[in-house]
């Protein structure tokens, strides 16, 4: 039988965190943790899956059946993806999937974008149907939004076109930055948050405060696009203030905690250019953008008050088929 195995890497969000959610742009960045896939054809119209990483073994349905019933949590964004791919290029025979990850989905780098991307990848290889970058966000997208309700589209665009993009809501604007390199030290609280939770929590005090909430987001919107022209431009002392107000305007919408700030602090007064949460907040991480001098009293400050330091790769390659 056909068979092919795809990887895509992780996200790591730069600038732009809530705001892209209502049609702001984000600064995103591709890490290099990567998910696999393998995709294998099988000759009756059923959906196999073996996922270890988020304890799913041995399940199975009829194609007839996708998106029916009873789905374990760690299989609702491949099966989606299955159903979305072959409703609109249908494949002869059915599909086993097997997916292994090099990242923690503690980390909250994308790990359920990366494995969606994967599979319409995948898939597109398996039925014969070139797919353009844009074709495959558009499904992997909208699978997302199945899944969870919500959701920009930025994790999507950065697994799929890789590097560091300039992304709007919905991936109206998808456009590279060109960099060589990405001076960050990235921190882990040791905090799981909900994404999905937080987005709800700031459209609930949105409803409460409307003007309030959306002027927050201009402000954020205003602070990536000095941003993009910074990274065009490698100005790092210009994007550590950008990263440092964009943390405040972070906090005014009340997606900070006190792990996080803490970190960032630390961060910053142990001489990093700028330091912010990175990803929806409540915990996950945070990242500090260092001068290579800096980068080891950084990293120490922010071990010292309880970070733990994820060494990761940024602007790495997207989606690519392995073999």
């Amino acid at each position: 039988m056909k068979k092919v195995l795809v990887s895509a890497p992780g996200k790591l969000m730069l600038l732009g965190e809530h705001a892209v959610v209502y049609n702001r742009p984000c600064i995103v960045t591709a890490v290099g943790q990567r998910m696999f896939v393998t995709l294998e054809l099988l000759p009756e119209p059923t959906f196999e899956l073996e996922a270890s990483d988020v304890q799913v073994a041995g399940y199975t349905k009829p194609f007839a059946n996708l998106g029916e019933g009873d789905i374990p949590k760690g299989a609702r964004f491949v099966e989606m993806a299955v159903k979305n791919f072959t409703k609109k290029y249908p494949l002869k025979g059915g599909v086993r999937i097997t997916t292994k990850s090099e990242f923690s989905s503690l980390f909250g780098f994308g790990s359920s974008s990366a494995s969606v991307v994967c599979v319409v990848r995948g898939l597109s290889e398996l039925a014969g149907t070139k797919l353009g970058n844009k074709d495959i966000f558009d499904i992997a997208y909208r699978t997302v939004l199945d899944v969870q309700g919500k959701g920009s589209g930025f994790d999507v665009a950065a697994t799929i076109y890789g590097g560091t993009l300039y992304f709007v809501t919905g991936g109206k604007v998808i456009e590279p930055i060109a960099l060589e390199e990405l001076p960050l030290v990235v921190g882990y609280t040791g905090v799981k948050a909900d994404t999905v939770t937080l987005i709800n929590a700031v459209a609930e005090k949105a409803s409460r405060d409307p003007e309030r909430i959306d002027s927050i987001y201009t402000q954020i919107g205003k602070i990536v696009d000095a941003g993009r022209a910074g990274f065009a431009s490698k100005t790092w002392p210009l994007i550590g203030k950008l990263m440092n107000s964009d943390q405040e305007f972070l906090t005014m919408l009340g997606v900070s905690s006190q792990k996080l700030d803490v970190m960032v602090q630390a961060a910053i007064d142990a001489g990093a250019w700028g330091a912010k949460l990175s990803g929806a907040g409540g915990g996950d991480c945070m990242i500090a953008l260092v001068s290579r001098e800096k980068k080891e009293a950084v990293s120490e400050a922010i071990t010292k008050v309880g970070g733990q330091i994820i060494n990761v790769a940024t602007n790495v390659e997207g989606v690519r088929i392995e073999l």
